[in-house]
């Protein structure tokens, strides 16, 4: 693949990078997945609880999110809380159990502040064979920062994250959007192999930041439980189940030419619950009995993926 396939184009207003529309194309590279796998599957398993705005830790409001649709201002939401708070009590393990049955790895996409506060969940994750990468460090959205508030931002989740499992993060993903500087700030920290904040394609790419090639593994929002939430036309758990499946047989066709990949976003609080459950157990089966996956998480992936897109090993 020629160099310039990789290269991020020149920045524009603000510092951002232009927008690339075009991408790889028509020449897609080929990943080549372990054991001919045809798609890459990526459970990442968000872990935001304790992250969370909430005056009751002194935050500056509430959160507002999901299923409850009343909000409380002025006032601890105990409500809000309380639903959080499901998540690590009882979603937690309950997808534990589904990913273990069928062999799964995942990321764990943590917030530092929740694993802070839950420094045995970041634990009992990574003896699992989970990875635990960084999600912000509280819960917060980039976009606004400017650079010395982001700068040390980045830092205190990673020092959290390690304080908490002993391993430092080798992968961010910023809830909702970044802000320009992220990615330099990334590669400036040290210690980042990929981001996921990306939403543009369905295998990972290269791009150059400050003359620094850098990998990034896209995200998804449509496969992913939040669709259960804020009118996102998930109700009962075989729509996720349908959904995803549908979405993973036809990465698997294409994939018998170019191998694929698939992200797969799941929350504590939300699949976790036991109405909904089901369709993670059920979407497993379904790969499992299609064949031709590799379940891994986004580290696996991303130093795979750097060795077949030309960047030196990590």
């Amino acid at each position: 693949m020629s160099t310039d396939r990789l290269r991020w184009p020149l920045e524009r207003h603000h510092g951002a990078p232009s927008r690339d529309f075009r991408g790889y194309g028509p020449d897609l590279p080929n990943m080549a997945w372990p054991g001919g796998a045809r798609v890459a599957v990526s459970f990442v398993v968000n872990v935001e609880e304790g992250a969370e705005l909430s005056l009751g830790d002194g935050d500056e409001a509430n959160e507002h999110v999901f299923e409850i649709v009343e909000r409380i201002e002025g006032a601890v939401d105990l409500c809000m809380e309380s639903h959080f708070e499901y998540g690590t009590r009882a979603g937690y393990w309950r997808i534990m159990d589904v990913l273990e049955r069928h062999g799964a790895t995942a990321t764990m996409n943590a917030s530092a502040r929740a694993v802070a506060r839950s420094p045995w969940l970041a634990r009992d994750a990574k003896e699992r064979g989970h990875e635990v990468a960084a999600h912000g460090y509280r819960w917060e959205r980039h976009a606004w920062f400017d650079e010395a508030q982001e700068r040390a931002l980045i830092r205190r989740t990673v020092e959290a994250i390690r304080d908490a499992c002993g391993e430092r993060p080798i992968g961010w993903h910023t809830r909702s959007s970044a802000s320009p500087h992220t990615r330099r700030l990334l590669l400036e920290e040290g210690g980042f192999l990929y981001d996921s904040d990306a939403y543009n394609d369905d295998v990972p790419f290269v791009v150059e930041v400050a003359g620094t090639p850098h990998l990034v593994l896209p995200y998804a929002f449509d496969t992913n439980d939040m669709r259960f939430f804020a009118q996102g036309g998930f109700t009962f758990a075989d729509d996720f189940t349908r959904y995803c499946s549908d979405a993973f047989d036809w990465l698997w066709d294409e994939g018998a030419k170019v191998p694929k990949m698939m992200t797969i976003g799941l929350h504590l609080r939300i699949i976790g619950r036991p109405g909904r459950i089901a369709g993670l157990d059920r979407l497993l089966a379904h790969m499992r009995a299609k064949g031709g996956v590799w379940f891994a998480s986004r580290c696996e992936i991303a130093h795979h993926a750097r060795t077949r897109l030309g960047l030196a090993p990590a």
